[in-house]
């Protein structure tokens, strides 16, 4: 099949867009369906002169649902959805999966010129959830700059400088009593996934996908799936064995002795690689019975502070307990310290006594 050409790419299959200069220097457009005479001879059939109405007689033909009207909101969200989300990654699909279920209920009708700051703004103020609204916002924002590369508008983008609802980043910090409570109650493969979080301080998929493979020259080499950089966290200090580089070795040999060949180092006792559904669900048992355990003792304090831990506290966690604040944005590989400082660092300065 030829290519089509470039001023029909915008449209249906077999929709074909013509266009004439007038005299006046106007131009003239019309619409036509590719079709077939009953002995196979092409025809060119008249939709029309506007889009919309000639996609909904192309929708006739073919014999499919009618694409919603080019001027809408909806069709600028079923156009990034099918054209811009598929090269993303898996967890960002999702996450944006979830903001255009929520923008569509708002906007899916709306005209896209009728989209102005002060809409947005009224959304924004009446989400009842402020962070998510946030992100929602944001999403929004990037849906319009492709709307306007594929000059589905020539507005400014409504989005652009309007005010954000003010976010207060998550400050839980695992002690030594909690992460102690939990990892007690865990098992094997739970440590495993704890330890190998903590040590590198990893996102929860980057630790799950970390294989014997990735152990090379001295480093272990880590592919952040969520920004796509790269790291190196060394495995020894010149002639010295680092915490990462015994519990690996631990990890290897155990692994060995049980017979499991997969090069996975996060898996579970059959040799299957953990999955974040496997996780989870290991997880929330362990804290539970760790709440538990604490509750029966008397202590209803430590049990509702348990059940506030959340794996992804453990990333934080390294932040934190790593002293140097360049080292931690490091390891966590952030672009900038201020960003490991204001969010991930959930203990306070290191001070004096009075006396």
């Amino acid at each position: 099949m030829r290519p089509r050409k470039s001023t029909n790419r915008d449209l249906p299959p077999r929709m074909i867009r013509r266009e004439r200069k007038r005299k006046s220097g106007n131009v003239w457009v019309s619409y036509y369906y590719d079709g077939r005479t009953a002995d196979g001879k092409r025809k060119e059939i008249p939709l029309g002169n506007d889009l919309d109405d000639a996609k909904a007689e192309w929708a006739r033909l073919e014999r499919k649902a009618v694409p919603k009207p080019s001027h809408l909101m909806g069709s600028v969200f079923d156009r990034y959805e099918t054209q811009v989300m598929p090269g993303l990654t898996k967890g960002t699909q999702d996450d944006y999966q979830k903001g255009l279920k929520q923008l569509r209920k708002s906007f899916e009708l709306a005209p896209v010129d009728a989209m102005t700051p002060q809409v947005i703004a009224q959304y924004r103020d009446t989400r009842s959830a402020k962070v998510r609204a946030n992100r929602e916002i944001a999403l929004l924002s990037t849906i319009f700059t492709h709307a306007r590369e594929w000059g589905l508008t020539d507005k400014a983008n409504p989005c652009s400088r309007l005010r954000r609802n003010k976010e207060t980043p998550r400050d839980f910090y695992a002690g030594n009593t909690v992460w102690d409570a939990v990892y007690a109650q865990a098992p094997v493969e739970l440590r495993d996934a704890m330890d190998l979080a903590y040590l590198t301080g990893q996102r929860p998929a980057d630790v799950l996908k970390a294989s014997a493979a990735d152990i090379n020259n001295g480093f272990l080499l880590v592919g952040q799936g969520k920004t796509q950089k790269r790291l190196r966290i060394q495995l020894h200090n010149g002639t010295d064995a680092s915490s990462l580089s015994n519990f690996l070795d631990g990890l290897l040999d155990r692994k060995s002795i049980a017979g499991i060949r997969t090069s996975s180092l996060i898996t579970n006792k059959d040799g299957l690689r953990m999955s974040y559904a496997m996780l989870r669900n290991r997880w929330d048992e362990a804290r539970e019975k760790a709440a538990v355990k604490a509750a029966t003792e008397g202590d209803i304090t430590l049990a509702a502070t348990i059940r506030q831990f959340q794996f992804r506290d453990i990333r934080p966690k390294a932040a934190s307990e790593i002293e140097n604040l360049a080292d931690a944005s490091r390891l966590l590989g952030h672009s900038t310290e201020e960003m490991t400082k204001r969010v991930y660092r959930r203990v306070g300065e290191i001070v004096k006594p009075t006396k």
